[in-house]
């Protein structure tokens, strides 16, 4: 994703899902004809004399007056998702609009200094801007899915309700190929969400990139004891943060002979293949070698808040044992120990 004047839509970010040799048009508008358009107005049924009329109510067609495009008016693109990124944050979509809803004002000020930074980056203008509002210039976005170069201004506001502190983003203006037409519901739709990706994924960007400092900050020993869970099972005990843990894992674990498969951070798991590693290895580290099978086990890591949990499970998702996990502790400490030093040259 590229800003500066032009904002390039990836995508990554627009889900955009279309055929690699169809036209803009063709991805907006329905494959078949509008003959339907063409439709007769619907009118009472006569009913033939000495016939008793059933009614059923399930059959009905409901009445009022309902806004819309027909035709070529209607857009069949998928419509646009907003990305869960940002921890305890809710998003909330109402006539097009997009608002976060995040749980402390500390989160909102920073999703906010996260929009202004991102704005001052990619030399986005501001018309005005207070504490709690700024409207932009005209951004301009090239998107494989529009047959025109297209613009659109927002609006950003702070609000709260409730108890709850609310990062709005709103589209106020819009143009295509320089000719400034009506904010529809599909365009408010679509670029309210997509910008309010654009932000949510920088925050999510500048976290990640946080955690990995904050790991190299602590890139000594980490302690690792034994230790129970909440059931009273064995785990270890890694007294590290989860974010700090889990950023040491892609290099932890394939010290240890271990070939990562796959990793899911939300549910703090990491699938992971088991090679034993050969005899100069565990001379190497000064460690007595592990008795585990070659095959594929799975990590699960717990936040403990300023520690983590750790527990492995076989193929069949049964725990090791607890002589395993024992074994397991000083090869974590000496690998971490090793890691550290050689980062430190």
């Amino acid at each position: 994703m590229k800003f500066s004047h032009q904002l390039v839509v990836s995508s990554l970010a627009v889900f955009v899902l279309s055929a690699c040799s169809s036209s803009p048009t063709q991805r907006r508008q329905a494959k078949d004809d509008f003959e339907y358009l063409d439709t007769p107005a619907l009118k009472a049924w006569n009913y033939p004399a000495g016939v008793k009329r059933q009614h059923y109510a399930n059959f009905d067609i409901p009445t009022g007056e309902y806004a819309g495009g027909t035709g070529r008016d209607v857009d069949i693109r998928p419509p646009q998702q907003v990305l869960e990124l940002i921890p305890g944050a809710r998003a909330e979509r109402k006539d097009g609009e997009v608002t976060l809803w995040l749980p402390r004002e500390a989160d909102l000020d920073k999703v906010w200094q996260t929009a202004l930074e991102m704005g001052k980056e990619n030399h986005i203008k501001l018309r005005s801007q207070t504490d709690s509002r700024l409207e932009t210039d005209w951004v301009t976005w090239k998107s494989e899915d529009e047959e025109l170069e297209i613009g659109s201004r927002y609006e950003l506001t702070k609000i709260e309700s409730n108890g709850q502190h609310g990062f709005k983003i709103s589209l106020i203006d819009w143009r295509e190929g320089g000719k400034q037409k009506p904010v529809t519901e599909t365009n408010k739709e679509r670029y309210n969400a997509l910008m309010t990706n654009l932000v949510t994924a920088r925050y999510d960007s500048d976290l990640r990139a946080e955690a990995a400092r904050k790991a190299q900050e602590q890139i000594k020993q980490i302690p690792v004891s034994m230790g129970t869970d909440r059931s009273g099972l064995p785990v270890i005990i890694a007294r590290t943060p989860y974010n700090t843990l889990w950023e040491r894992i892609p290099t932890l674990l394939p010290s240890m002979g271990f070939s990562v498969e796959d990793r899911n951070q939300s549910q703090g798991t990491v699938k992971a293949k088991y090679a034993a590693p050969k005899d100069e290895f565990w001379t190497q580290i000064g460690v007595k070698p592990v008795h585990l099978k070659g095959g594929t086990y799975t990590f699960l890591l717990g936040d403990l808040g300023n520690r983590t949990s750790i527990n492995i499970t076989n193929s069949d998702g049964k725990p090791v044992t607890e002589s395993v996990l024992k074994d397991m502790v000083p090869v974590i400490s000496a690998v971490a120990s090793q890691e550290a030093a050689s980062a430190t040259k």
